[in-house]
């Protein structure tokens, strides 16, 4: 009997302590390490010449204008990305809520491009966005418009990485808000219809609130996951033209090796903005979702 008591009382420890390992030993153990290291002139091919040199990595962040170009890259790439995404998906999806045969195929079209490789997404556009030869430019032409450099312009490069990120995840928001859409009871539409309310007013008084947690929810992962992109940025464009694509991510990574300490650091300043972002939408917006 006291077996069986003691079972139960530690059976929930018991199931969850898997997961619980696997946060310690890939998020909570490699959070603390960073932080170790961002005192630390560590320098990754020779770990002799390794030393505690305090907070100086952090006063050089603040003082290196590659690190505010790269902050600034990453700012104007997740409002690109956020705002577009957002609203193109919402666009999208209210054109797409009515249930018919028509419409899911669509949805399963839109939605292939988040299932393909970043990769191949990467290559396939560096391929339709070629200057001499690319599809893109040959429609441009075709219809009359001035074509365009795309990846191998300073001042067009950010726009056509934002496009290609924005085109690849919009089928998986636009899913979101669909469901989000067909979750709404017909009955508050019927009521609505009663008393002559307007679409616009329908849409802004009862579908955005029915709605807005999951479209808070798709701005808190879109924001956290714009300010980490990596792969976009290294396959088509690796920081340039004339870093004009840097992000803070790829900042990192290009002082992998001999600064290990200095992109410690930055790897933790860029933890500490998404938190902070992160408690701002929570403070500013939790109060506009509505829960049903």
């Amino acid at each position: 009997m006291d077996k069986k008591r003691i079972w139960e009382a530690t059976r929930p420890y018991v199931m969850v302590l898997p997961a619980m390992a696997g946060i310690i030993l890939f998020v909570i153990y490699p959070v603390f390490y960073l932080i170790k290291l961002s005192f630390y002139k560590y320098n990754l091919m020779n770990k002799d010449k390794s030393k505690f040199i305090g907070f100086d990595n952090y006063a050089q962040i603040f003082t290196r204008e590659d690190f505010y170009s790269a902050l600034t890259n990453t700012v104007v790439y997740t409002i690109g990305v956020v705002a577009l995404t957002m609203i193109l998906s919402m666009l999208i999806a209210i054109w797409l809520n009515k249930k018919t045969r028509f419409n899911a195929v669509v949805q399963a079209g839109i939605f292939t491009p988040h299932i393909i490789s970043i990769v191949s997404v990467a290559l396939v556009w560096m391929w339709l966005m070629e200057p001499s030869h690319g599809i893109l430019n040959f429609l441009l032409k075709a219809i009359g418009l001035p074509t365009s450099s795309w990846l191998q312009s300073s001042s067009t490069a950010m726009i056509s990485v934002i496009i290609v990120s924005v085109w690849q995840n919009i089928g998986y928001y636009t899913l979101i808000i669909v469901a989000a859409l067909q979750s709404v009871p017909p009955s508050i539409y019927e009521a609505a219809a009663l008393d002559n309310a307007s679409r616009f007013k329908i849409f802004y008084k009862i579908t955005l609130p029915l709605i807005s947690p999951q479209l808070f929810f798709i701005l808190i992962i879109m924001t956290i996951g714009s300010f980490k992109v990596f792969d976009t940025v290294k396959i088509m464009t690796a920081g340039g033209p004339n870093n004009a694509t840097t992000t803070l991510v790829y900042y990192i990574y290009e002082f992998r090796t001999n600064s290990i300490g200095y992109a410690s650091a930055t790897g933790v300043v860029l933890m500490a903005i998404i938190a902070i972002l992160t408690f701002i939408y929570f403070r500013l917006l939790s109060k506009k979702v509505h829960y049903q």
